[in-house]
């Protein structure tokens, strides 16, 4: 294909992939599989990485997500996020609803089905909207692109989540053309992000086969989803978004729409997911049938909803009424009470997770709850089970937290059997057999090569960040792993062409790609490999400390706990797990294996001279990526720069020294000139380096 062909099928590409979020999430009717829309993206990621010239941060390749940030940023809202008022009565929404009618001046004209208002001359009318358990958000675009996601925060302030919301699908990167008007050069949306009951129930099964503790709800989940600094995670756990409300706008007609249900009309046009299940209403009648409609339908949604949110829709008119020091008063949340029941507990399993947690899981006579049969609960640790006093035979009352995940809520003791024994912890690890130790209320298996746990383990390993082997996803460690090809990290380094061949949907060239990737990985380093090892309290920082303090994996095993515990941040809990785990036969057999693989087992970052980092210009220097390199890749860059005492960071703000700019670098770049950074390009690195 000719490059202007090439060129030509991206713009395609992206359209299409566009169109399609739009049909799936807008208009609620698919345009194409999900195997169709992998198939597509694939072929669009293949020919940006083609055509770097051609990239495009509003293009759909982009919601994969890239490099963990550092942290999250704060900024201040535009306009506020206020919180809601809520009830769980009747008659208390009865109540409201006067209040809202004597506010605006409006007589009660139940008969004609409107009010009418005395001071504004206009009808009072209410829209109802589904109250969608997630997470506040606020959208912020200029000129039709997506600038700014924030979380609501403390309603002044919230955390900037751009780069997590970015791979949500739901979310538009750049927003579809109205007509031949032109897009705001402000729009303010807010909303919800949550995530759907399915991709909840695949996470929280996934968890439990890995014997993690559970998600106890899908809000909890959502929440935890858009705080991970990483947002290629935010990118798998396929969050969804629907709008429900306005904050700043500026520069289009759209700023003289009057009214809420008018506002979400617009929106939708501009590709943005509204709730097909908002209805407005002209009585108080009307809202109460329309929240007793809702309380038997909101079963049956593939996404949690604990109430209905019913607000006054001309914008005038909730100016009219204002709000108090918490709460807007043309707006009030009626919310449904979460449905329990009562049933007998007839076991727990122990199951065991990456790390090795061990999580109880009960299983009980079934009861039908919210829409469901209910079979199994979380019971989240042992010190829980202890501090409810649980005991298999009890009467248990559950609830289904969050509408979605059951969950024992406390005993029916006077129901309790007389036999009945406190319930004890595993002594030893339920799948291999290890010695299970308690850290604060988890237990956990010690056994650094329990089989339940090296699924998990294996994807961290490959993954990026540790052993970085591209092309080794969650699907293929899978398929390697239930082939039988893959029983140990060092098996990785093993594979050959014709093992990869035999698997399903494997061709020769993603074959001879990964096998390269693998090649490559071998020289990775030290801090690389410990970090991926899955070793308990050994993230990516202990792993760069270990590795600027010992120059190979022998030296490392040879240390002492005492050794250890002088590295920085190490301590009297630390220290030992890591001394444990290398004096075991397992973890020696590991790195006995991995360097007979060919893994490269010394330490680049490490430096016999204590001075070395200090005599860097960049020593105690925060430091900012940007564009392409030449000689380095960001990580292998990263890790030069922090082994010369250099803090990396994601983001450029007014606490960064120096950027390092390579070629096309963007928006770090510009916000470095504007606040007067310090500006590096890769000759002056490189020279740095070489010092």
């Amino acid at each position: 294909m000719s490059k202007s062909n090439e060129t030509k099928r991206i713009q395609e590409l992206r359209e299409l992939l566009d169109r399609a979020n739009y049909g799936y999430y807008v208009d609620a009717d698919p345009i194409m599989s999900d195997l169709d829309y992998d198939k597509l993206m694939q072929e669009l990621i293949e020919l940006e990485q083609d055509h770097p010239e051609l990239a495009d941060p509003d293009s759909p390749s982009q919601r994969i997500g890239g490099q963990p940030i550092d942290g999250f940023k704060t900024v201040r809202h535009s306009v506020p996020m206020t919180s809601i008022d809520n009830t769980y009565s009747v008659d208390d929404l009865r109540a409201w609803h006067q209040r809202a009618l004597k506010g605006l001046g409006a007589s009660d004209n139940a008969s004609k089905g409107l009010f009418s208002a005395g001071q504004s001359g206009q009808a009072v009318t209410f829209v109802c909207d589904p109250k969608i358990d997630g997470i506040a958000i606020s959208l912020r675009y200029e000129k039709g692109s997506l600038v700014l996601a924030a979380t609501r925060g403390d309603g002044e302030r919230g955390d900037d989540v751009t780069a997590q919301v970015r791979t949500i699908r739901a979310i538009p990167l750049r927003l579809q053309k109205s007509g031949k008007t032109a897009f705001p050069s402000v729009l303010e949306i807010r909303g919800e992000i949550f995530m759907p009951n399915g991709e909840f129930a695949r996470i929280n099964k996934e968890r439990q086969e890995q014997g993690e503790a559970l998600f106890a709800n899908a809000r909890n989940a959502t929440a935890g989803t858009l705080k991970n600094l990483d947002p290629q995670v935010t990118a798998k756990r396929n969050l969804s978004f629907f709008a429900h409300g306005r904050g700043e706008i500026r520069g289009t007609e759209l700023a003289k729409i009057q009214s809420y249900w008018e506002f979400l009309t617009a929106i939708k046009q501009y590709g943005v997911p509204v709730n097909k299940l908002t209805q407005r209403c002209d009585s108080i009648d009307g809202i109460v049938k329309r929240i007793e409609w809702f309380s038997k339908e909101r079963a049956t949604l593939p996404y949690g909803v604990d109430g209905m949110v019913v607000r006054v829709d001309r914008f005038d008119q909730q100016i009219e009424l204002g709000s108090t020091s918490k709460a807007p008063r043309w707006c009030i949340a009626y919310k449904y009470p979460a449905e329990q029941g009562a049933t007998v507990l007839r076991h727990v399993d122990w199951q065991v997770g990456k790390g090795g947690t061990l999580t109880p899981r009960a299983t009980m006579d079934p009861i039908f709850l919210a829409g469901t049969t209910v079979t199994h609960a979380t019971l989240h640790n042992i010190e829980e089970i202890h501090r409810k006093d649980i005991r298999i035979g009890d009467m248990v009352v559950i609830e289904k937290a969050g509408e979605i995940i059951p969950q024992v809520v406390r005993v029916v003791l006077e129901k309790r059997p007389k036999a009945s024994k406190p319930m004890e912890p595993p002594g030893k690890c339920p799948e291999c057999g290890g010695a299970v130790e308690q850290e604060g209320p988890k237990l956990y298996c010690v056994n650094p090569e329990c089989p339940a746990q090296f699924r998990e383990k294996l994807q961290w390993f490959v993954g990026r960040g540790q052993m970085d082997i591209d092309g080794m996803g969650e699907k293929l460690v899978n398929q390697l792993i239930d082939a039988g090809l893959v029983k140990h990290f060092a098996d990785v380094f093993a594979l050959n062409r014709n093992d990869l061949l035999k698997l399903e949907r494997m061709g020769e060239k993603s074959a001879d790609n990964l096998l390269e990737s693998i090649a490559a990985s071998k020289s990775r380093g030290l801090a690389r490999v410990i970090a991926g090892l899955g070793i308990r309290h050994i993230g990516a920082s202990a792993a760069k400390t270990i590795a600027r303090h010992f120059p190979n994996a022998q030296a490392l095993l040879s240390a002492s706990v005492e050794q250890l515990m002088e590295l920085p941040d190490f301590g009297e809990v630390t220290a030992p797990v890591l001394h444990g785990y290398l004096q075991s036969a397992q973890g020696r057999e590991t790195f006995r294996r991995l360097e007979k693989a060919g893994v490269d087992l010394a330490s680049p970052m490490f430096s016999a001279k204590p001075q070395a980092a200090g005599d860097s210009a960049l020593a105690g220097k925060t430091v900012v990526l940007t564009g392409t390199l030449e000689k380095y890749t960001r990580p292998e860059l990263t890790e030069k720069l922090e082994a010369l005492g250099a803090k990396v960071s994601g983001s450029v703000s007014k606490s960064t020294d120096v950027v390092i700019a390579g070629e096309s670098a963007g928006s770090k770049l510009d916000k470095a000139v504007e606040l007067g950074i310090e500006i590096w390009d890769e000759k002056k690195v490189i020279k740095a380096l070489e010092r």
